[in-house]
């Protein structure tokens, strides 16, 4: 296949790996991380191939427990493409670290929109409705039916994927180095990445206060709406940058979020939201 025409019988097997641990990306999930130790988990294998440094493997390893989450039928391509760039930096010593993060945050986004869309939104909903119409007239393959509609693309898609990142990522990053591209790709997926999770800011941290103020019967105030014409979402916004800082003075993210769930129970005790 053209995919795996120009590689190598240890970089077909490598893939192959990337393949099989990715079932992995969410084994271990926490509100921090998501998937990063399953991303890390499949990444350990290239690592070790291509740094022979036990400094340089621990810095790639610290360098993939960063924050990850994408639909993981498209997981593995960033998979590949990232064992790419690690190849790449393996090579050239001008090689910049953190063009890989921040490739990876760029690209999570939209193909977990892309898999989402198509594997859950699209895929999920024909294969279910294929068996419900098998089950309802009594055949009893309707489960093993609906399981194989929905999973041999979604298998194909994880398998080739690797292959396809990290088939682009060996062509086209030492063109990009050339060219002196990097630099403005870096900036662009970063600016991707931070748009990604200003969104993810404003649809996931929500708070709505109750308090308003009455005079006759009728209300004279209501503190939301004044909010809202300040800024919408500036409350979100404002917690969000405050466990930013303090993550950034190492406090435990176990107690940020233990102090978020009782900042809600108080401010719900309260009435405040």
């Amino acid at each position: 296949m053209k995919l795996t025409h120009d590689l190598s019988k240890d970089e077909k097997k490598l893939l192959r790996g990337t393949f099989w641990r990715s079932i992995t990306l969410y084994a271990a999930v926490s509100p921090a991380k998501q998937g990063a130790s399953g991303f890390c988990y499949a990444m350990i294998p290239w690592i070790e191939r291509f740094y022979k440094n036990e400094q340089d493997r621990r810095a790639a390893l610290v360098r993939h427990v960063s924050y990850f989450n994408t639909t993981v039928p498209m997981s593995s391509f960033i998979m590949g493409l990232a064992a790419s760039m690690e190849k790449q930096n393996s090579q050239s010593e001008d090689f910049d670290v953190n063009s890989i993060n921040a490739i990876k945050s760029s690209l999570m986004g939209p193909l977990a929109g892309i898999g989402d869309s198509f594997f859950w939104g699209v895929l999920r909903v024909v294969a279910a409705g294929i068996a419900v119409g098998m089950a309802q007239a009594g055949n009893i393959m309707a489960p093993i039916v609906f399981l194989l509609i929905f999973n041999i693309p979604a298998q194909l898609v994880r398998y080739y994927g690797g292959f396809l990142g990290y088939t682009l990522g060996s062509t086209y990053i030492s063109k990009v180095y050339e060219s002196g591209l990097i630099h403005i790709l870096t900036k662009a997926a970063s600016i991707v990445g931070l748009m990604m999770v200003g969104g993810m800011t404003y649809q996931l941290v929500v708070f709505k206060t109750t308090i308003s103020m009455s005079m006759g019967g009728t209300s004279v105030l209501k503190l939301q709406d004044m909010l809202d014409q300040i800024f919408i979402g500036i409350i979100p916004l404002s917690l969000t940058l405050l466990c930013y800082y303090l993550l950034s003075k190492k406090i435990s993210i176990n107690y940020l979020i233990f102090g978020v769930i009782g900042l809600g129970i108080l401010i719900s005790l309260l009435g405040i939201a």
